[in-house]
């Protein structure tokens, strides 16, 4: 558990302050824009980015981390084999798109903008390549570059995009795809040295062996991820009246504000996966697991607390123009806090080789999204669209939770985990208690802030005593 600690605040620190400082845009993007409806155009696009990146990596990179940990596979092997795949797959795709860009622009209804769609091909295809040498780092245990690296793209991004809006004025959606193009270049060209595959050779026996593993996992991940971003997709086309550009603007906005809780879920996931893996070795792994599932579980609700109680100072990262979506935020943490469970309890099926449980789970979930998108976002708009995201992933996270159970049991700290759903669902009452009684915003941030502050201590005395800090816990004595 420390070792996954460490892990998950390197991995953290770059995530997190990787997404705080991509915050900047968000802000940057609903006040430099012209219109809501442009800030809409970026939400659906990079909605299809996100689809589209699960496609091309199809599942290759938990393959890697699957054959790269077994003793009858070669590691260098495995990685040879993945990267080539992935780098011929995406070359292709980026080829073919470019050139079939004017049709596909009518298609997604932006036929005056068929270069946002080159651009975002060539950005997406860089993306998919490189998740194998981010792969290789995070094998290799090389946490420090792999931080370094990703919070270079956020620190080019962010400064192409200051250079073109603010420098230069140029207040146009297509410096925002420019911006995000050039950085992941730079990326990628600075990643290649570290990664560039030394020893072994390229095996289509291994690369069989990898997609019989990983297709399922296509399967699950494009399920997955268009549970998540189905809502920004289908948008424009279910949502009946004029402004759907810019109802989908405020609801890509207002989004954002809860990203937070994914920053959280992602450093978990980066540094959780390979020591999954690593520890199937050891037959207490179990253990781990569960302790991993009951501290993930609490610092969800920290900062799920956290964000609620201070969203009257977080709403300032949107424009005011934005403010009328805020009220979707606690239901997007909650999505957010369901996602990460989901993600924890999918292990069972990785590692006993079951992935379609998986690909059962995400279309089950997909088929929950699709149905209440259809049916309420032409009445209720994008109030719809998270809340098919929130009842998609409590049912999947059920689903996984029972049949793992079955087929794989991990000793859960249910008690601790309904203690802590308990208690953060009473000071959740407590809060909205006293913003119902009370009028401004000084009372209930009080109130709020006291309520934190009952959490916090809770969990230092119940759970996770200062002394058993990394690097500081040496001056906090043991009891």
């Amino acid at each position: 558990m420390k070792s996954l600690a460490k892990d998950t605040a390197i991995y953290g620190v770059s995530s997190i302050v990787g997404k705080f400082l991509n915050y900047l845009l968000v802000p940057l993007y609903t006040y430099v824009l012209r219109q809501t409806s442009d800030y809409g155009i970026v939400t659906n696009l990079y909605a299809w980015t996100a689809l589209l990146l699960v496609i091309l990596t199809y599942g290759m990179e938990t393959g890697f981390f699957r054959f790269a940990n077994r003793d009858d596979y070669d590691p260098k092997q495995v990685y040879r084999t993945a990267f080539f795949t992935l780098l011929t797959t995406s070359t292709l795709f980026a080829i073919t798109v470019v050139l079939l860009r004017r049709p596909i622009a009518t298609l997604m209804h932006y036929p005056d903008h068929a270069e946002f769609i080159a651009l975002m091909a060539v950005t997406v295809a860089m993306d998919a390549f490189a998740c194998i040498p981010f792969a290789y780092l995070r094998y290799s245990k090389r946490p420090l570059i792999f931080a370094a690296l990703k919070l270079l793209f956020v620190i080019l991004n962010i400064g192409f995009n200051l250079l073109f809006l603010v420098v230069l004025g140029k207040n146009d959606v297509f410096y925002v795809f420019l911006s995000n193009i050039l950085a992941t270049a730079i990326q990628t060209l600075c990643l290649l040295p570290f990664t560039l595959p030394r020893g072994g050779r390229f095996s289509a026996s291994v690369l069989r062996d990898m997609l019989r593993y990983s297709l399922p996992l296509l399967i699950l991940g494009v399920a997955g991820i268009m549970n998540q971003t189905l809502d920004r997709i289908l948008f424009p086309y279910l949502y009946p009246y004029a402004d759907a550009e810019a109802q989908l603007g405020i609801y890509g906005a207002c989004f954002k504000v809860a990203m937070v809780m994914m920053m959280f879920t992602q450093a978990f996931r980066y540094a959780y996966e390979p020591f999954v893996f690593s520890k199937h070795k050891d037959r207490q792994s179990v253990e781990a697991y569960a302790d991993a599932m009951k501290y993930y579980i609490i610092f969800s609700y920290l900062i799920l607390l956290g964000v609620i109680f201070y969203l009257d100072i977080f709403r300032y990262i949107v424009s005011p123009a934005y403010w009328e979506g805020l009220r979707i935020v606690p239901v997007v943490l909650w999505t957010y806090v369901f996602q990460g469970i989901y993600f924890n309890l999918s292990f069972w099926y990785k590692l006993t080789d079951e992935t379609r449980w998986g690909a059962w789970f995400s279309l089950i979930g997909l088929a929950i999204t699709l149905v209440l998108q259809v049916v309420g976002v032409p009445r209720i708009g994008y109030w719809a669209s998270c809340g098919s995201s929130l009842v998609c992933y409590f049912v999947i996270m059920l689903l996984s939770y029972f049949i793992g159970q079955h087929k794989a049991p991990i000793p859960y700290d249910l008690r601790s985990i309904g203690f802590y759903t308990l208690l953060t669902l009473c000071l959740l009452a407590a809060y909205y208690a006293a913003r119902f009684f009370t009028s401004g915003l000084v009372i209930p941030m009080a109130v709020g802030t006291v309520l934190l502050i009952i959490y916090i201590l809770i969990l230092v005395r119940r759970d996770f005593p200062l002394s058993g800090l990394p690097l500081i816990g040496k001056y906090f004595p043991r009891r």
